[in-house]
């Protein structure tokens, strides 16, 4: 098989950036025919020792426009992929599929007033990405991502996160976002530390928002620990927010790759 007519393309490992022991960013090149939107995923391979490559997705945190690509990721103890990939260094190669996947994207939604980004660990990828592409902010009249981990060092891109209204491109959209952190396990500054289904119930998301979730102007993406996921989505049709489907548009949409 020729390499044009291979399903992935290999590319350089640009950057890796360690956040905690076991949390770590990586930027590599970009094939210039890869398309994705904001909130797809590829599938990344590593060769293995053996020579056998071993896959897994990957949501992309960079954004459309961008001549590279990022990812973030968690360390599985003895994982067979994660293993092999946090031992990557720059300039070493990684396998990227040609083709990006997913349905967590913003025409999963006809309508909407207020954009809801629900994220658990590294479910934050698909948001960062799609925070930087302007439809989110053409879109909607606000945007408030909730951003859940257990300990205040697995925050990640808060940088970023926090200069995203200062981008030339945004500057017009000022004032649209609100980011809400949640720790869970310690106390942290201008923070949460119940989980997210709780906070909905209980209505301290909301207060914190000022802002209800309503199926008239509420549209809600969720990424992150499955779990989380099928309890927030429970939640939120108790609430009368249902999945957004192809054949019955709604009011939530979730990734669900892992």
């Amino acid at each position: 098989m020729t390499a044009s007519a291979e399903k992935f393309t290999r590319q350089t490992l640009l950057d890796v950036q360690p956040l905690t022991p076991s949390l770590f960013s990586l930027r590599t090149t970009r094939d210039p025919g890869f398309r994705f939107r904001s909130g797809q995923f590829a599938r990344l391979g590593v060769t293995k020792a053996d020579g056998s490559v071993v896959w897994r997705a990957y949501s992309m945190v960079s954004a459309p426009h961008d001549e590279h690509l990022d990812f973030f990721s968690i360390v599985v103890p003895g994982g067979e992929f994660t293993s092999e990939l946090s031992r990557l260094k720059e300039d070493d190669s990684l396998l990227i599929d040609r083709q990006a996947f997913g349905f967590l994207t913003l025409d999963r939604f006809v309508d909407g007033r207020d954009l809801w980004l629900l994220a658990t660990g590294t479910g934050i990828a698909p948001f960062v990405s799609i925070l930087q592409d302007f439809e989110a902010w053409e879109r909607f009249d606000s945007i408030k991502l909730v951003y859940s981990v257990r300990e205040a060092k697995e925050l990640a891109y808060l940088d970023l996160i926090a200069g995203l209204e200062q981008r030339d491109y945004l500057a017009d959209y000022a004032g649209k976002l609100q980011f809400i952190p949640v720790v869970t396990r310690e106390q942290h500054p201008g923070a949460l530390t119940e989980r997210i289904t709780t906070l909905i119930e209980n209505g301290e998301l909301e207060r914190a928002a000022g802002l209800a979730l309503t199926p008239e102007h509420s549209r809600v993406m969720l990424c992150g620990n499955p779990q989380m996921i099928d309890d927030t989505r429970q939640v939120l049709k108790q609430r009368g927010l249902n999945l957004s489907l192809s054949r019955r548009p709604g009011q939530v949409a979730v990734e669900n790759y892992w």
